[in-house]
């Protein structure tokens, strides 16, 4: 029985597993300064259910079978709008903390403090802030290691006992340390999901050292003066979304690095490239104690963020790798998939107003390597074409290639990849309003679908745009020609226009009583059902959101509420569906 099925029985299994740990801080989701939580939402028992305020509902039904495809079920019932300082889930279902802002990622780390006064060296050892993109990697039915990014700080009274002075090395480093990738291994024990002690469990943070790999490795522009050959990196920041790969490894995304650079040197004039994507416009101000970030000093350093980097959460001693195939940019998730010719495909949007919807395709079939065994060695995500794409007012579009001789102005692939925004622009590709997650439908071939979170910048509408002040944002569906996650040219509807609703005057598609406003995340479980995660105001007075959409009837139904102040992102869940992972972001 999985999350949707009508036993209510929650899995039990006995306590007293050596090192294991209780949630020690809250149980329940509550708001507050939690800087980043993961929500594990279970089916309940009818104890847990007698405590939630509406009581149990049916639970009846997985999916079924229609046409060829699976019908997948709504069967829960909706979670009223409300914006309680708490997550709201529909009765019959339990919320419970796990793996929160500054906990230890083992059993017998550094402890959390209230006065966040813990170090750089606790900090480097305990779970970062920001928690956003996610993955689960089962071990076995009740174990598993749990890989969570982290995106951003709060700094000043909660990371920080009051406002930061980086000038200090100190502060920049713990900074840094928030920043990151979190791995801990999990279990199911007494009916909760806990923090275990484990031999995989690591923290991947900004200072962390990594390979460049691909074709932008070694070029001029990722050289530095500490790293001449321009193959060998220091951490990785803003991390946010996320993807997986059949052969068990992770993908982090790098979305906001402009954020952490800066000079105060006199004169100092940014390059058309920094000015491209925002360098030097930052806002943690990292370069007053930790010179890599100081523009002046160090120009080519901002080259080598805004990278998918891949991470075997099996193997600690593994560098993790910038995988410069995938294009440099403000990457929100990694949504793989597999071509007709059994090709990796990795889909991926710039999360920024105009810009850009994008997919890699290898050069050859991922099987034919043996990523199982040594799946940090040489990737088939090193070797294949970029596309980018552009939507036709007539429901068509085209994956147009980033490659040398194809892209005007540009005379080598590394500079391609390195600028990939400017290489999208100059190929005519579709100004975007916010190109968010990606989610690959897990039996319809070479459908996936996208969001689009809003942008209140545009004045000029387009058929894949198709508002100006477009607060709400919207989701889009393509069904790649042939079926085939590959090729070149594909269709595209528009399958959902977000907003307060059908009969409210704002052009939304959606049913009143289920509207939401800014989609971001996005993802399909196994039975087909679409996943919807909201970042940003809502039509209606509501906290963000998470709702369940069936693609075949177009129904929406919302599933849960988060506390106030909090972007509801990330999303992992059980093979036997019996428990979802969803990261709560303060």
């Amino acid at each position: 029985m999985n999350l949707f099925d009508d036993d209510r029985t929650a899995d039990r299994e006995p306590d007293g597993a050596d090192g294991e740990t209780g949630i020690t801080r809250r149980h329940l989701i509550r708001g507050g300064a939690a800087a980043g939580v993961v929500a594990a939402v279970a089916v309940a028992s009818p104890v847990e259910v007698s405590a939630t305020p509406t009581g149990p509902t049916s639970l009846r039904g997985g999916s079924r079978i229609r046409h060829g495809h699976r019908n997948p079920s709504l069967a829960f019932e909706a979670v009223a709008i409300n914006e309680d300082d708490a997550v709201t889930v529909p009765g019959g279902y339990l919320a419970q903390v796990i793996n929160p802002w500054g906990d230890p990622i083992e059993p017998g780390g550094p402890a959390f403090r209230f006065d966040a006064r813990n170090t750089a060296a606790d900090q480097a050892r305990q779970f970062g802030m920001g928690h956003d993109g996610m993955a689960l990697f089962e071990i076995s039915r009740s174990r598993g290691l749990m890989v969570t990014n982290h995106e951003a700080i709060d700094a000043e009274s909660i990371l920080f006992p009051s406002a930061p002075d980086y000038s200090d090395t100190e502060t920049v480093r713990k900074a840094q340390n928030a920043h990151g990738v979190s791995v801990a291994e999990i279990a199911l024990r007494g009916g909760s999901w806990r923090t275990i002690r484990s031999r995989f469990a690591r923290r991947i943070t900004a200072n962390t050292p990594m390979e460049i790999t691909g074709p932008a490795a070694g070029h001029p522009l990722m050289r530095t003066s500490a790293d001449p050959s321009g193959r060998r990196s220091l951490g990785t920041v803003n991390n946010c979304g996320d993807g997986r790969t059949p052969w068990r490894t992770y993908l982090t995304c790098e979305e906001n690095f402009n954020r952490y650079f800066g000079t105060t040197a006199g004169g100092f004039t940014p390059t058309e490239l920094m000015e491209r994507y925002g360098v030097g416009e930052g806002d943690n101000p990292w370069w007053l104690g930790d010179p890599r970030f100081d523009l002046a000093e160090n120009p080519n350093e901002p080259n080598r963020f805004g990278w998918i980097v891949e991470i075997d959460p099996f193997d600690r001693d593994a560098a993790p790798r910038k995988r410069t195939a995938l294009g440099r940019l403000k990457h929100e998730n990694a949504a793989f998939a597999e071509g007709r010719r059994g090709q990796a495909v990795v889909y991926t949007g710039d999360d920024e107003r105009f810009q850009h919807l994008y997919k890699f395709v290898s050069r050859h079939a991922w099987r034919r390597g043996d990523w199982r065994r040594h799946p940090m060695r040489t990737s088939p995500l090193d070797d294949g074409i970029l596309y980018v794409a552009r939507f036709d007012d007539d429901g068509t579009g085209e994956w147009v290639p980033l490659v040398p001789g194809s892209v005007p102005g540009y005379a080598s692939l590394a500079e391609i990849l390195i600028d990939t925004r400017g290489a999208a622009a100059a190929v005519g590709a579709t100004p975007m309003d916010r190109p968010e997650w990606i989610a690959v439908h897990p039996d319809q071939p070479g459908i996936a679908y996208g969001t689009f979170t809003n942008n209140t910048r545009r004045t000029e509408a387009d058929a894949a745009n198709p508002r100006a002040n477009n607060r709400s944002g919207h989701i889009i569906r393509w069904h790649n020609d042939d079926g085939d996650h590959a090729a070149t040219s594909f269709t595209w509807s528009m399958f959902a226009l977000a907003g307060a609703g059908l009969g409210s005057g704002d052009g939304s598609t959606i049913p009143p009583g289920d509207a939401f406003g800014s989609p971001d995340g996005l993802a399909f479980d196994p039975d087909g059902r679409l996943w919807i995660q909201t970042d940003g105001s809502q039509p209606m007075p509501c906290n963000n959101q998470m709702l369940a959409a069936d693609p075949l009837s177009g129904d929406i139904r919302r599933f849960l509420v988060g506390p106030k102040g909090a972007e509801i992102t990330g999303w992992t869940m059980t093979t036997d569906q019996r428990t979802m992972f969803v990261n709560v972001q303060h």
